[in-house]
């Protein structure tokens, strides 16, 4: 249907598994993308993977850096001229550990990453939306951003936080005609999930996988893709009506405590 025909979208954390699968979903919708990670073999990864491989270019960028940040949106406006969809995803896990136990280094890496980089995505980014006259963006928070996980205070602190933001953000920029939202995915297959089950479940990590999709009434992960369409969704002019809201795509699961 082409959704994203002559749009510009940068997708953060583009090296993983959900940034990917958005990166792939949204140039086949017409979308030119400039994809931003720390890791540059993912982002070349990325790259390679994409069918119309001229649409696509990369950024290494780490998130927390206020000059890095400022460098990856510059880089975009050179290349593209523009930014219509802002993808806020780059975020990392947690040490899945009770709080008496957790170690204050990985409590600040996930505020940096999960929460400073996502505002200092939206610092940089807005100014130019601003200019042309809107644009969507989709920050990735969690189911962990309405609900309590035992051993992940710093992860569920963090995806809380950045709904937070969202709304407030939503709020200051409606009138600009700049729409925001978050997307909070349930257990996916990615990366950062396998993590969390070796974290988890050492020494049976496949067990651990079956605990976390159980809650679920769909029992098994999301894909990648599956996120992505909805990301598809906010990121086009379909969800025109939508900003200031939380969209969960988690398989049904149980909201806790």
């Amino acid at each position: 249907m082409n959704r994203l025909e002559n749009k510009v979208a940068i997708i953060t954390g583009g090296g993983g598994g959900i940034g990917m699968a958005t990166a792939v979903r949204f140039v086949e919708e017409g979308a030119r993308v400039l994809l931003v990670d720390h890791n540059e073999q993912a982002l070349e990864k990325a790259v390679r993977s994409m069918v119309n491989k001229k649409a696509v270019s990369y950024v290494v960028a780490d998130v927390t850096q206020p000059d890095q940040v400022q460098n990856y949106v510059l880089k975009t406006m050179d290349r593209y001229g523009r930014i219509d969809v802002f993808i806020n995803n780059a975020g990392i896990e947690d040490d899945f550990s009770p709080i008496a136990e957790h170690s204050i280094a990985t409590f600040d890496k996930v505020m940096a990453v999960n929460v400073k980089g996502v505002w200092l995505g939206l610092k940089y980014v807005i100014p130019e939306m601003e200019k042309q006259g809107g644009g969507s963006i989709v920050i990735t928070s969690s189911t962990s951003g309405v609900s309590g996980a035992p051993g992940l205070s710093a992860y569920v602190a963090s995806k809380h936080a950045v709904i937070g933001i969202m709304r407030s953000v939503a709020a200051e920029y409606a009138d600009a005609g700049i729409r925001i939202n978050t997307i909070n995915p349930g257990v996916t297959e990615t990366l950062m999930m396998r993590a969390l089950e070796k974290k988890t479940l050492p020494d049976d990590p496949e067990q651990a996988r079956k605990d976390f999709a159980a809650p679920s009434l769909l029992k098994r992960y999301a894909t990648p893709e599956e996120i992505a369409r909805f990301m598809l969704f906010l990121a086009s002019d379909e969800s025109s009506y939508c900003t200031g809201s939380v969209y969960m795509v988690d398989g049904g699961r149980p909201k806790r405590r």
